[in-house]
């Protein structure tokens, strides 16, 4: 058989066979004469940037429905042909119980061996249980380019949608995992996933996502589990258990989410019975797109229906520093053009500093005077109501971000980022000198108060932690404490922890690479809200209410309206309820 033609159900059957490692069922089974049959071609990919130096077969079926015009709703699955799924396609789309689909089937990479009779370096877990979005890229920027680029048999091009609901993504086993991965991290592609005997296990990370789906804001993606009760109970975990904890999870959160259990073990063939169902269930009402669910009491008390991140203002360099004033205007910079901006009301962005100095955090005081810390100057710096000369508060010291309590005195982050020296927090009461009340902290970055002032939060950007100290009567640090447990993506050695909002009722909000982690005042992430745009530096309530959501990410400036209200850290200190422990 020649790369590329078009193969015999003969061949299909013999392909199954061969890539069922887990041992499922081989043999398709024989559509009925009157089902138009669509076409399976064989490819081969060698060129990726993503995962280097690997190469791959996949398989391309083409439903004879499909008229080479229309792009076509998209099914990818992992470890090639699975389920007989072209056979059972042949008979729901006939049926019209499914949409014009044409199917990838895509074995998971191989690096040939450079010597001779050595081993090839087997990609399958790296990419398949590995958590992040390296195999969803690799689908998206390069396997399905590539298909594209193919015809079938009798000339038409293929055409597939970028319609996100228009696309499936399937399959086993850590191919399960790595279906779900994949709409996971990039819903914007991916919405309907069929998961069998799915590695939901301590391998790559994947047994986190039970907890991350439970905290994370809800994302449009409907999923069919399926597994037995005899499947794996190994060192890495209890498939069995797992999967069912997943379903749970997804219950919870508000998912569209079924599942059929059985009582088989670590094969396919349960999955290959209740396959034609899952497709039914997965393409039901289809086109009407796939909604995301309310998610979690945590996330219901900060979130509001219907509400979602509304851009600003882009097309900056780099934007750190965002804080409001009494009024609820927002300020931030753009450290590398230093300039400071400010979005009125209306949402109106207009420059307010020409030169900013490099002006990184910044905070309002008790007088009203926009606080900056100037790392071109390496100083302290206030200024007044309009733009001009400013007052410097202290200098010296290449600070990082600050905040600014009620009776004017101030913290400062200073990172020391070539590890000359040990990193530092400095304290500056009003009209006096700066002094050093803690060091340290591998990278201390964003800074807040807690509701009563009587608590300092310092996010350390190299680690998973914020930290807490008690604020003494003279401004000093005590019981220095890693507090705040943050999560760490898979693809990070830190959550790179940036800046902090707290609002009154305790919630602490943490920029970090996951989005806006939301901590309770005893220091556990209740919620994730996931935030557009490039990476996420730092954020602040504003708006008439205070009950505005702003951040800044990358070279975009964010917005959402909430629930909750922030606190001014520069009014009197309030008293949010007690936690419940």
């Amino acid at each position: 058989m020649e790369r590329g033609s078009p193969m015999s159900s003969v061949s299909i059957a013999l392909v199954s066979l061969c890539l069922t490692a887990l041992n499922g069922p081989a043999a398709l089974a024989a559509p009925q004469d009157e089902i138009p049959k669509g076409e399976v071609s064989r490819h081969r990919f060698a060129d990726s940037r993503i995962f280097p130096g690997t190469e791959r077969d996949y398989w391309i079926y083409i439903p004879a429905q499909y008229d080479g015009k229309t792009p076509a709703c998209l099914f990818v699955c992992q470890d090639g042909i699975r389920f007989e799924a072209p056979a059972a396609f042949d008979a729901l789309i006939a049926a019209g119980e499914m949409p014009v689909t044409i199917g990838v089937f895509v074995m998971h990479g191989i690096v040939p061996p450079a010597v001779e009779g050595a081993l090839p370096r087997f990609n399958r877990s790296v990419e398949y249980d590995g958590l992040g979005d390296a195999y969803a890229r690799f689908l998206i920027e390069e396997l399905l380019p590539d298909v594209e680029t193919k015809a079938a048999s009798d000339g038409r091009p293929i055409l597939l949608s970028d319609d996100p609901n228009d696309r499936a993504i399937a399959g086993a086993s850590s191919g399960a995992i790595c279906a779900f991965t994949a709409a996971w991290e990039r819903p914007d592609s991916f919405r309907r996933v069929f998961s069998a005997i799915g590695t939901y296990v301590g391998l790559r990370g994947g047994n986190d996502y039970p907890t991350l789906i439970r905290k994370t804001e809800p994302k449009p993606i409907r999923i069919f589990l399926e597994d037995g009760s005899n499947d794996l109970n190994i060192y890495g975990g209890d498939w069995w258990m797992a999967n069912q904890t997943m379903e749970r999870a997804l219950a919870f959160a508000g998912y569209e989410v079924e599942h059929s259990w059985g009582d088989g073990g670590h094969n396919t063939r349960h999955a290959t019975e209740i396959f034609p169902d899952a497709m039914r269930w997965l393409w039901k009402d289809w086109p009407s797109p796939i909604q995301a669910g309310a998610g979690s009491p945590q996330l219901q008390e900060i979130l509001i229906p219907g509400e979602d991140w509304q851009l600003v203002a882009d097309g900056y360099r780099f934007t750190e520093g965002p804080v409001a004033n009494a009024e609820g205007e927002v300020f931030f910079n753009d450290i590398p053009a230093s300039k400071t901006y400010k979005i009125a009301l209306d949402g109106t962005v207009t420059e307010f500093l020409t030169d900013s100095k490099g002006a990184n955090g910044q905070a309002i005081g008790p007088d009203g005077r926009l606080f900056a810390v100037a790392t071109g100057t390496e100083q302290v710096l206030a200024y007044g109501g309009e733009a001009g000369e400013p007052d410097v508060i202290a200098s010296g010291f290449r600070g990082n971000d600050l905040v600014v309590r009620h009776d004017g005195g101030v913290y400062v982050t200073n990172p020391i980022r070539d590890g000359s020296e040990p990193s530092k927090v400095w304290y500056i009461p009003p009209g006096g000198e700066a002094r050093v009340v803690d060091s340290g902290l591998i990278f201390p970055n964003g800074v807040t108060l807690s509701p009563d002032q009587t608590l300092l939060y310092v996010a350390d950007a190299r680690s998973h932690w914020v930290y807490s100290y008690q604020i003494q009567p003279d401004g000093a640090l005590a019981y220095k404490q890693r507090y705040d447990h943050l999560h760490v993506p898979d693809t990070a050695d830190d959550s790179a922890a940036d800046g902090l909002a707290v609002d009154r009722d305790g919630r602490l909000y943490v920029a970090t690479r996951m989005g806006l982690q939301v901590c309770d005042q005893a220091g556990r992430v209740n919620a994730i809200i996931p935030t557009p745009g490039a990476r996420l530096t730092n954020v602040c309530f504003g708006g008439p209410g205070f009950d505005t959501l702003f951040v800044t990410c990358g070279n975009s400036v964010y917005r959402r309206k909430v629930r909750t209200v922030g606190v001014k850290p520069f009014e009197a200190p309030i008293t949010p309820p007690a936690p419940r422990l």
